[in-house]
């Protein structure tokens, strides 16, 4: 062990047994959502030409990819090989530099992404008032948004539903002490603001929560490589 710090080995141990645990979860989740009857309940809200799985899909590919670079960290620290961590560093350094590069696309076409948003929902809007099975998936999951978030359909408020809006009215009807937020419409009292703008407003407010896990990720990323690269000088010193 000349030559080589017990801290910086285990320590690295410890960081990659932890990271291949995170693989295996987002491997798991991902697997699940793919395979069960309530995940493919989940990704069949809608009819647009984006294939639903795309995004799992790409969670089980990143969940692969981690727990093998979770297992060469591990291997490479415990057994003091160069060669795993030198395939640690490269892959750790590779998934930094997509980071990056997707921070920047997501800069460079935020408004791109808000205009395929905005043509997205106009056209959802159009799933209330039909009666296919998967607009009635789309249905349900608006009429519980519409519940928690005190909104009235998509677009232009309680007419977004049509011919549906009695069998989903409960979901918009509000107390009557909020007069300023209600209007009065087909006999009922519901809420006048479409719930588009609070789509919008949580999809932001994810969207930051993704930006910090990012820059939290690209932190560790960092430490990894360094210690990563640390250790591989010191076996190689040896």
């Amino acid at each position: 062990m000349a030559g080589v710090s017990g801290c910086i080995k285990y320590s690295m141990f410890i960081f990659n047994f932890l990271f291949w645990l995170c693989g295996i979860f987002i491997l798991a989740v991902a697997i699940w959502i793919r395979v069960s009857k309530d995940g493919q309940e989940l990704l069949s809200g809608g009819e647009s030409g984006i294939n639903p799985y795309v995004g799992v899909n790409i969670l089980i590919a990143v969940g692969a990819t981690i727990m093998v670079l979770g297992f060469l960290g591990c291997c490479g620290a415990i057994k003091e090989s160069r060669c795993m961590l030198l395939l640690f560093f490269i892959g750790l350094f590779l998934i930094l530099l997509l980071q990056v590069a997707a921070g920047i696309l997501g800069a460079a076409f935020r408004s791109e992404s808000e205009r395929v948003l905005n043509e997205t929902l106009h056209k959802n809007v159009e799933l209330l008032s039909a009666t296919t099975e998967n607009a009635e998936v789309f249905q349900k999951a608006l009429s519980e948004f519409q519940e928690e978030f005190k909104c009235c359909g998509l677009i232009s408020g309680p007419a977004d539903w049509g011919q549906n809006f009695e069998k989903y009215s409960k979901s918009c009807e509000c107390p009557e002490t909020q007069v300023a937020s209600c209007i009065s419409y087909d006999n009922k009292y519901v809420y006048n603001q479409p719930c588009i703008s609070f789509i919008k407003d949580l999809l932001k407010k994810h969207i930051i929560i993704i930006i910090g896990i990012a820059f939290g990720l690209a932190v560790i990323e960092i430490l990894g490589l360094i210690f990563s690269m640390v250790l591989f000088c010191q076996i190689g010193s040896k």
